[in-house]
């Protein structure tokens, strides 16, 4: 069954994004900084407006360009991984590596989005490279569908017009 580990505790992630950051050329800033610190305490994935929003109510004053900026920077060092969850929209969650790699379940109703482990999704995953003979590098798994709360919802709404 799905289960969540905890991510590394915090500081790990964002010293070690700093480092490459640096390794790379790339200057330390407010912005950066604030950034990476906010994704450091993250258990999965956000938008750059949540970041921008949770940023500004920990009061630091971070535009959503420098946002970006940062996550592109974050992205093509292979620091922060991009999550497709349709509707135009993507989520950044820090690259954690295998110890605290989950896949995610995004509802297409309202946004929301879970993480899940699933040992034997893995175990699928390992069987089938081998079967065809593909090295697999990395994988992200998206599930879309609707959320409890949503599915309820519909059904309600569906109960409501046939009476």
């Amino acid at each position: 069954m799905a289960s969540r580990q905890e991510p590394a505790p915090h500081g790990v992630w964002a010293e070690h994004a700093a480092h490459r950051l640096a390794a790379a050329g790339y200057r330390r800033g407010g912005a950066r900084a604030a950034v990476i610190a906010l994704l450091d305490r993250q258990p999965c994935a956000l938008t750059a407006v949540d970041i921008e929003r949770d940023l500004r109510d920990d009061g630091r004053a971070v535009g959503r360009a420098s946002v970006y900026r940062v996550l592109d920077e974050l992205v093509s060092l292979g620091l922060v991984g991009r999550v497709e969850v349709g509707q135009g929209m993507a989520r950044y969650e820090p690259a954690r590596g295998e110890a605290h790699h989950h896949h995610h379940m995004v509802c297409e109703r309202c946004g929301d989005v879970f993480p899940f482990e699933d040992e034997e999704l893995e175990r699928t995953i390992g069987r089938l490279a081998q079967r065809v003979a593909f090295d697999v590098a990395a994988h992200d798994i998206v599930l879309r569908g609707s959320c409890s709360g949503c599915r309820d919802q519909r059904a309600a709404a569906a109960s409501a017009a046939t009476t």
